[in-house]
């Protein structure tokens, strides 16, 4: 009797029914899979193997295999939305737990962690005091809210000040001894700002004087309108290339500082690599100098290869963490745990941990999101075929039952 032929793909036509279905409820689910289900035939096992008269007894479902295609990308508001374009998956915690996921939409919460909706926290690499990220085993994000503290111009780490101007050689030498206070006694003249020890910003103003002796200037230094000093004389060849010392030393202890920084301001030394005079009109190429103010967080950004970046409002930026992904030679073989969610088991292998852009993990996205990769049509359409084929399985259980009937009936 063919009932159980019919059963078996009622049954079958029913799980893929609700395969459908369920790809159909998830076509706005950000970072969900579609799934394909799997069907294989059944036949009567005997101990001695199966013959050329052997009669199937219907289908089952064998698996119900997801499918790791992109999805699209859509853009939002938050920085920290970010999608995937590419392999592989967010490393996601909770409690010491790791799954993975390819929803990206993430936010803050008051200990400055980033987590998810459900308040699971992204993994990532930190960084160390100075700001550089170290890939080391990932931990879970967690950004610094603090302010960066002040840095003085003249700090180690701010390096030297750096000018690179043009003087015009067709200027002549003023006929009045150089005055600050008095424009027609230098021929240029450019300021730039600079940071004591506390971080408040001062004006450090330089002069420059034609010599009578060709290719020759005589420079000049002030800060806030102190009382100038002499940082020497400038030579230039005929081709216009400076040839003297491009290192030039601001003397130290020339100016004292009142805002309870510390004093005298010693910034050093200024860099005038690069300048020169050409018959065009005196003008700055770059100023440069490594000090600023202090500065308060004012919004993060995280680049294609995971970097998170706060942006202060010194204007100075920092590396605040990485986002790593991890993938799996075989993602199919990972366990859906629902909520957008997988762990790893046997069949999918351990995970492979990097940095996005590394191997064969994708890059990422800020302020997008990944959605779902269902295909309406095409989940539709399948809708369709299997309601048709539920349908052909009732008619053999209907035609099955005529038959028996006949039999019944028979005298």
């Amino acid at each position: 009797m063919s009932f159980q032929q019919g059963l078996s793909g009622l049954n079958a036509s029913s799980q893929a029914l609700d395969v459908v279905g369920n790809n159909i409820a998830n076509a706005g689910t950000v970072g969900f899979k579609s799934a394909t289900p799997h069907f294989s035939d059944v036949y009567a096992a005997s101990l001695s193997g199966g013959g050329a008269s052997q009669v199937g007894i219907g289908a089952t479902m064998s698996a119900v295999q997801q499918q790791f295609t992109q999805g699209n990308i859509t853009t939002t508001n938050n920085p920290l939305d970010i999608s995937i374009n590419g392999g592989g998956f967010f490393r996601i915690s909770e409690n010491n737990a790791i799954t993975y996921s390819r929803n990206g939409q993430f936010h803050l919460n008051n200990a400055g962690y980033i987590v998810n909706d459900r308040e699971q926290r992204l993994t990532g690499y930190p960084v160390d005091t100075n700001g550089n990220v170290v890939a080391s085993t990932p931990v879970d994000l967690q950004l610094s809210s603090a302010a960066i503290p002040p840095r003085a111009t003249s700090d180690a780490l701010s390096g030297n000040m750096t000018a690179v101007i043009n003087l015009d050689s067709r200027e002549t030498a003023p006929a009045l001894a150089f005055n600050y206070a008095n424009p027609l006694t230098y021929n240029f003249s450019t300021g730039m700002s600079v940071y004591d020890t506390l971080g408040v910003a001062h004006t450090l103003t330089t002069y420059y004087v034609k010599s009578a002796t060709p290719g020759q200037w005589a420079a000049h230094a002030t800060l806030d309108g102190a009382t100038p000093v002499s940082l020497g004389n400038m030579t230039f060849s005929s081709s216009g290339a400076l040839s003297s010392s491009a290192t030039v030393a601001i003397p130290a202890g020339s100016f004292t500082l009142t805002t309870g920084a510390t004093s005298p301001w010693s910034p050093g030394t200024i860099n005038f690599a690069g300048t020169t005079q050409y018959g065009t009109d005196s003008g700055v190429t770059s100023l440069t100098q490594g000090g600023y103010t202090a500065g308060s967080l004012a919004g993060i950004t995280v680049g294609s290869d995971g970097v998170i970046q706060g942006r202060y409002t010194n204007g100075q930026s920092r590396d605040l963490g990485q986002v790593v992904l991890a993938n799996f030679r075989a993602p199919t073989g990972l366990v859906n745990l629902g909520n957008n969610q997988w762990a790893e088991s046997s069949v999918s292998g351990p995970p492979l941990v990097g940095a996005p852009g590394s191997s064969s993990l994708g890059v990422l996205n800020s302020s997008s999101i990944e959605e779902s990769n269902v295909d309406l049509t095409a989940q539709l359409v399948n809708m369709i075929t299997q309601q048709r084929n539920y349908q052909a399985s009732a008619q053999t259980i209907k035609t099955q039952d005529q038959v028996l009937q006949t039999l019944v009936n028979l005298r």
